[in-house]
């Protein structure tokens, strides 16, 4: 289980009617609405893997505590939620190192974990991430097609976990295969939409692959009470505002249905 914790005027569908300058002004709900999934979490016994955006745990310093302090790991998803492709090998650096900073400052132990903001990643990214002290990424999405997720060039040729640079492993969130495409089954807008049964089915079927079933959630996806934002493409509003008032017992109900660890516990259990 992973929740990238970012708060609802950062997701990149409201980035056209949102600017970046204005995030300081604006309603912040990530604290309720992460404490909520703390709540549910404690209630079904789940173990998770946040990964906190830098720019979050500045400004919320108390919440990435309270994370730690539930049980839950800590992990970076980059300072200022910016696609990776965009901002260039410097900027990523800077970013990276500042989120991790401030992460371990507040949490007293070592940050591990990786994840793009929208799943950017690139392959020279990598390189980086091993350079700054990460040894997992989790920004492979292994799906058909998508207007933003990044590609990396080197697969894991069917397998969730791999090294994918010496001592940094990729772990992949869930794709199922149909008819030799990868379809997204990890969580997001797709868990939203997909009708909850079906969905789960998806699950099952990819537990009985063998390989381990990665999901992701983000705190402001349980949110129906969220303000809402004429966006500049109608399909970018449809994506985010979706069933929202459903997600929160969805989440509980596929929670509840099965035992949930957190990507650390994961890669523990990885032979060596």
């Amino acid at each position: 289980m992973s929740i990238d914790v970012e708060d609802w005027f950062q997701v990149q569908n409201l980035s056209a009617s949102i600017p970046r300058d204005s995030w300081e002004s604006l309603d912040r709900r990530v604290e309720s609405n992460t404490r909520r999934m703390l709540e549910i979490m404690a209630k079904t016994g789940a173990r998770s893997t946040c990964f906190v955006l830098g720019w979050v745990a500045q400004r919320h310093p108390g919440l990435v505590k309270e994370i730690a302090a539930a049980g839950h790991e800590v992990a970076s998803h980059g300072f200022g939620h910016e696609l990776i492709y965009e901002i260039g090998p410097d900027r990523f650096r800077d970013d990276v190192r500042r989120a991790k900073g401030i992460l371990e400052d507040l949490v007293g132990v070592r940050v591990n974990g990786y994840r793009a903001p929208n799943f950017s990643i690139t392959d020279w990214a990598i390189e980086i991430l091993a350079d700054e002290g990460y040894t997992y990424d989790s920004s492979s999405f292994p799906v058909v097609a998508h207007d933003r997720y990044g590609r990396l060039s080197k697969s894991g040729a069917g397998k969730a976990i791999y090294e994918i640079s010496p001592g940094l492993q990729e772990v992949c969130v869930s794709a199922i295969n149909v008819a030799g495409k990868g379809l997204p089954w990890g969580g997001g807008g797709w868990f939203r939409l997909i009708p909850y049964p079906i969905f789960s089915a998806g699950v099952s079927r990819f537990i009985a692959t063998g390989q381990p079933y990665v999901f992701y959630i983000h705190p402001w996806e349980i949110d129906p009470g969220q303000p809402r934002v004429s966006c500049a493409k109608r399909s970018h509003g449809w994506r985010h505002y979706m069933n929202l008032a459903k997600c929160a017992s969805r989440w509980e109900r596929l929670l509840a249905s099965r035992r949930w660890c957190a990507i650390e516990d994961l890669l523990a259990q990885q032979p060596t």
